[in-house]
C-alpha cells in the first residue's frame, strides 16, 4: 500500500473512533499518523527496507501504529479498520463527505433524524428537521444544504494530485523493471499537472506489447484487470483507481503521448489546425490526407509524418512544443502560433519560502529544525511564520511569545554569520489573523517590527460576501502585511471556498503593492490556476509558500509551482525567485 493509502487508512479510524466517542488522545493518535504518513513523500516501503531505520523514528508512529503499518503493506487489510467498519450505520462515510460534517455531528443527525443517505439529508434541511436539532439551528442548516451539492459533485471525489503522483511514481518504476519497455511515461490530467486526477494513463513503446501489459497485471498493487486488448489494459490499482496503459511501436510513442495527454479541448484545435494544413493527427501520430480522404487511425494512403517525439507533432503543424500544464483549451495555441508562450516557472527559480510553523504554535519541529531542513532543501532565506494570537487552537503567540521569538531569530542569523556569508537567511515573520470584525489580531507596533507578515483568514469564513472581501482587502492595506495567506480559503475535495469578491481583492493587492499567496499545501493551491492567471494579469506578484508545518512539509513546493505553470506563471511573476535584497526592493514600504 502507499503512503497515501495508509494515511487514507489511520483517518478512517480516527473518523470511527470520534464517531463512537473514543477518547481524544487514542482519536488524536491516528490523525497525527495520517497527517506525518500522508505529508512525507519517501515511500514507508522504503523506510522499512532499510535495515538501519524504523518507522518508529517518525513523528507520532509509536510499536502499536509500526506494527499496523507493516500489517497493512504486507496483507493489504487492517483487521481493526474491518472491525470498526462492520459496526457502523453505512450512511456515516456519505454524510461525512459534506463540508462542516465531522463524525460527531453526523452521529447527531443519523442517531436523532435516521437519515441514510446524502438524500434523507437534503430532504430533512429543506423541511426544516436540522435546525431543530441542538446545536445546529437556523445557519447551519442552511449551510449542510448548501455543501450537500459539494459532496454530490463527483469532482470531489477524485485524487489529490499529490496522491495521484505517489502511484505514478511508484507505477513507473515498477514498469521500468520490464526489460520489455523501451520508453514510458504518464499523461492524462496527471501529466498536465491538475489539482485532481480521476484515473492515471500510462504510454509505453515496446515491441512486445503483451508482455508490458502481462507485467503491470501483475504488479502487486493491481486489484483486478477490467479489461486486456492486443495494445492497451486497464486495470484497478491503489485507492481504487483506474490505471489505463497503451502500447506503441518507438515511431508513435510521441503522438500517444501527446493525445493521451489531452486536454480534448486542446486536442479538438490542435486537430482543426492540422486538417487546415491537409494533416491528421492521431495517438499513431500525423498523417498528409490525399485529396477526398477521411480522416482514419491510419489513413491507407499515407506515411506519417511525425510521432516519434511530442516535439514532432507540434513542428507538424507549425508550433513550437506546448508544455503539458497549458494544454485546457485555452489561447496556448495563438500564443504558441505568436511566439509568445511563457518561459514557465521551474523549482530551480526557487530562492526562499516564505510561509512556516514551528512547534512554537501547531508545527511539528523545532526552529532549528526548521532551519537545518530549509537549508538542506537549498534555500537561501525563509520566513518563520507562527500564528498570531487569535488561533487560540494552535497556541498562537502573543506580542511576549512573538517578540521572545523575533530575538531567537536574530541569534541564530548572527550565529550563522559568524565565519563569512550564512548559509540561510531567517526572516522574523507571523501569520496574523483577519479578525471577524476587523483589523488583524496582533497590532501595528508588533508587526513594523517584523520582516515579513502573512494575513490570512482562519475564522469567520461563512459571514456574508461584502464582509468576508472588506475583511481581507484592510489587510491588504495595512502598510505592514507582505502577503494574504491562502486568499479564498479553500480545501480541495473538503471544504469549498470562502463567498469572496476575488476580483477586488485582486485590484486592492495591486494597487497597495501587496503579494498574494499560491499556498503550495496540496490540499490548498490556492490561489488557483484561473485566480492566479488574473492576478498575473493584473500585474500583481505572488509568492508561492509550502505552509510548512514540518521539515517534511518543504517538499509540497512542487506543488505550488505545478500551479503556478497553470497560471502560465514565469520567474518574474514570483516574489521568492529573488535575491533577498531584492524582494526586499519589492515589498511596500512600511509606512509609520
Amino acid at each position: 500500500m502507499t503512503n497515501a493509502d495508509i494515511a487514507a487508512v489511520f483517518d478512517q479510524i480516527a473518523d470511527i473512533l470520534e464517531y463512537q466517542g473514543a477518547g481524544i488522545f487514542r482519536v488524536r493518535a491516528y490523525r497525527t499518523a495520517a497527517r506525518t504518513i500522508g505529508n512525507m513523500i519517501e515511500s514507508l516501503a522504503t523506510i522499512r527496507a532499510d535495515a538501519t531505520r524504523s518507522l518508529t523514528d517518525l513523528e507520532g508512529i509509536g510499536t502499536d501504529l509500526a506494527g499496523k503499518i507493516e500489517t497493512l503493506q504486507n496483507t493489504g487489510t487492517l483487521p481493526l479498520l474491518e472491525e470498526l467498519q462492520a459496526a457502523m450505520p453505512p450512511a456515516v462515510f456519505e454524510l461525512m463527505r459534506v463540508p462542516g460534517l465531522g463524525p460527531k455531528k453526523v452521529k447527531l443527525l443519523i442517531d436523532e433524524l435516521g437519515v441514510t443517505s446524502l438524500d434523507d439529508l437534503e430532504r430533512a434541511c429543506r423541511d426544516g428537521s436540522v435546525q431543530q436539532i441542538k446545536g445546529f439551528g437556523n445557519k447551519t442548516q442552511t449551510i449542510i444544504l448548501k455543501n450537500i451539492a459539494f459532496a454530490k459533485n463527483p469532482a470531489h471525489a477524485r485524487l489529490l494530485w499529490s496522491d495521484a503522483d505517489t502511484i505514478v511514481q511508484s507505477l513507473l518504476a515498477y514498469m521500468r523493471i520490464c526489460t520489455q519497455v523501451k520508453k514510458i511515461d504518464a499523461a492524462g490530467s496527471w501529466r498536465r499537472g491538475q489539482e485532481t486526477v480521476g484515473d492515471i494513463d500510462i504510454v509505453v513503446s515496446s515491441d512486445h506489447a503483451q508482455t508490458v501489459m502481462h507485467h503491470l497485471h501483475a504488479w502487486p498493487e493491481t486489484s483486478s484487470v477490467l479489461l486486456s486488448g492486443d495494445t492497451k489494459t486497464s486495470v484497478r490499482g491503489p485507492r481504487n483507481v483506474q490505471i489505463d496503459l497503451r502500447v506503441v511501436g518507438d515511431e508513435s510513442f510521441g503522438a500517444a503521448l501527446q493525445y493521451f495527454t489531452g486536454s480534448k479541448e486542446h486536442n479538438v484545435r490542435l486537430r482543426s489546425r492540422a486538417r487546415e494544413r491537409g494533416l491528421t493527427i492521431n495517438e499513431y501520430g500525423v498523417y498528409k490526407l490525399t485529396q477526398g480522404e477521411a480522416e482514419a487511425a491510419r489513413p491507407a494512403h499515407s506515411a506519417s509524418i511525425a510521432g516519434e517525439t511530442e516535439l514532432d507533432i507540434y513542428r507538424a503543424v507549425g508550433l513550437p512544443w506546448i508544455p503539458p500544464e497549458l494544454r485546457e483549451g485555452g489561447d496556448e495555441i495563438i500564443r504558441a502560433e505568436r511566439d509568445k508562450l511563457p518561459r514557465l516557472l521551474n523549482q530551480e527559480d526557487i530562492r526562499g519560502d516564505l510561509h512556516m510553523h514551528t512547534s512554537a504554535t501547531d508545527g511539528e519541529n523545532t526552529l532549528a529544525e526548521m532551519i537545518h531542513a530549509a537549508i538542506a532543501h537549498g534555500l537561501e532565506y525563509i520566513a518563520i511564520t507562527d500564528h498570531g494570537q487569535r488561533v487560540t487552537m494552535a497556541h498562537g503567540l502573543d506580542k511576549k511569545r512573538l517578540l521572545a521569538q523575533w530575538e531567537e531569530i536574530d541569534r541564530l542569523n548572527e550565529s550563522l554569520a559568524e565565519n563569512g556569508p550564512p548559509a540561510i537567511v531567517v526572516l522574523k515573520g507571523i501569520e496574523v489573523d483577519m479578525l471577524e470584525n476587523g483589523g488583524l489580531d496582533l497590532p501595528n507596533d508588533v508587526l513594523k517590527q517584523a520582516d515579513w507578515v502573512v494575513a490570512s483568514l482562519h475564522y469567520g469564513q461563512k459571514q456574508p460576501r461584502d464582509r468576508i472581501t472588506a475583511r481581507i482587502i484592510e489587510a491588504i492595506e495595512n502598510p505592514h502585511v507582505s502577503s494574504i495567506g491562502h486568499p479564498t480559503g479553500r480545501l480541495i475535495n473538503r471544504r469549498p471556498a470562502y463567498d469572496v469578491d476575488i476580483e477586488a481583492v485582486i485590484e486592492a493587492a495591486a494597487r497597495t503593492g501587496t503579494f498574494l499567496e499560491i499556498n503550495a499545501n496540496p490540499w490548498r493551491l490556492d490561489l488557483n490556476d484561473h485566480h492566479a492567471a488574473a492576478a498575473k494579469k493584473a500585474g500583481v506578484k505572488m509568492v508561492i509558500s509550502t505552509d510548512a508545518h514540518s521539515t517534511r512539509g518543504f517538499d509540497v513546493m512542487r506543488c505550488g509551482i505545478l500551479q503556478a505553470r497553470r497560471a502560465g506563471l514565469e520567474a518574474g511573476d514570483i516574489v521568492n525567485t529573488r535575491t533577498l535584497g531584492d524582494l526586499r526592493q519589492l515589498m511596500k514600504p512600511q509606512l509609520s
